[in-house]
């Protein structure tokens, strides 16, 4: 019952602000642009939707749970079962430094950064760039990279995707023989890059924040890379109900079969998830400066560490303005370690 209320009182308002874009776009571009926020915002709990179909846990039924993830797919230009298989792998993953690369941010250790080619150090850097990864990224990814399957996919995650572009261009097709392409442009793109920045930024702050838990796999534990390597982005109401819930990250990663409307009740009643560290909007702004993993401290840290470890290293281990990576293996066999949990 909760579930298919959800679907009213999020798809009725979001059709309807659409519609309501496509009329005034040609007439007033600015005010479509306005529209474009709540849009945008309440696209991003489309994705939740999305997200808690591809888990199963939406509908107790399972058909339901595809065919709506693939409907809802359709609006946010993802692939339902190709998504879904890659988020599987991020949630056996998380917080574990020797599976890094599915379905997360990019993140380097200091060691793998001064190792690393200038190339890559320079890529490695616009990645981080904000603008880059909450403004141009997301266009790139749900436009571009989602548009493809990934190197390996099974034959149902490829048909996935198959199945969505082309769907994805016949909603295309009837929209510019309806309200003309250049409108239907004027309507998704804006409504896209709100719904981009504001759900990478919800991402990135769910597992990129201080005092995050990462652990090579020898030492990964499951329990606490959930408890400890998700946030707890404790948001005002409203924001709550536009992200659906889904600052309560700790507890969908420790149990991803929680609907996200029963997130906060878990979180309320169980005394474990009372001494996870809580996130604000205010908190969550230092996460924009942590760059790179820390291995020696066990934390996220800034660039400014690079700076550090250049001072505190001798004149020969600067080589041509780059760092030797031996420099900063010397120095943290000197330093005993600050942190043994991450914390």
């Amino acid at each position: 019952m909760q579930s298919s209320w959800q679907l009213l009182n999020t798809l009725i308002p979001y059709v309807a602000l659409v519609s309501l874009m496509a009329w005034t776009a040609p007439r007033a571009w600015w005010l479509s642009l306005l529209i474009a926020v709540p849009a945008g915002a309440l696209l991003v709990r489309i994705f939740v939707l999305f997200h808690d179909c591809a888990h199963g846990s939406f509908f107790r039924s399972s058909w339901a749970n595809h065919f709506w993830g693939v409907v809802l797919g359709l609006a946010t230009f993802t692939p339902f079962g190709e998504w879904r298989y890659s988020h599987v792998l991020h949630h056996a993953s998380a917080g574990d430094l020797d599976r890094r690369g599915t379905g997360d941010i990019w993140t380097l250790t200091i060691q793998e950064y001064l190792e690393a080619s200038r190339w890559k150090r320079f890529s490695y850097r616009l990645a981080r760039n904000p603008f880059v990864l909450f403004v141009v990224a997301p266009l790139v990814v749900f436009l571009g990279e989602y548009r493809f399957p990934r190197r390996g996919a099974a034959k149902r995650e490829r048909m996935s995707v198959y199945w969505t572009n082309a769907a994805i261009i016949a909603i295309v097709a009837a929209a510019s023989l309806t309200i003309g392409f250049k409108t239907y442009l004027l309507v998704q793109l804006p409504v896209l890059m709100v719904a981009g920045l504001v759900g990478v930024w919800l991402f990135y702050v769910q597992h990129q924040f201080e005092g995050v838990y990462w652990k090579r796999g020898k030492d990964w534990d499951f329990e606490a890379a959930a408890l400890k390597g998700s946030s707890f982005y404790d948001l005002p109401g409203l924001l709550q109900w536009f992200s659906g819930s889904i600052g309560f990250h700790h507890v969908h990663h420790l149990s991803p079969a929680i609907p996200n409307y029963n997130l906060e009740k878990c979180h309320r009643e169980l005394p474990m998830f009372q001494k996870v560290k809580t996130l604000t909007l205010v908190s969550s702004m230092k996460s924009l400066t942590l760059r790179l993993w820390d291995e020696q401290r066990g934390k996220l840290v800034s660039y400014r560490r690079l700076r550090e470890i250049r001072r505190a290293s001798s004149a020969e281990s600067i080589i041509a303005g780059d760092l030797s990576p031996k420099s900063y293996q010397a120095e943290t066999r000197s330093r005993p370690s600050s942190s043994s949990s991450g914390q």
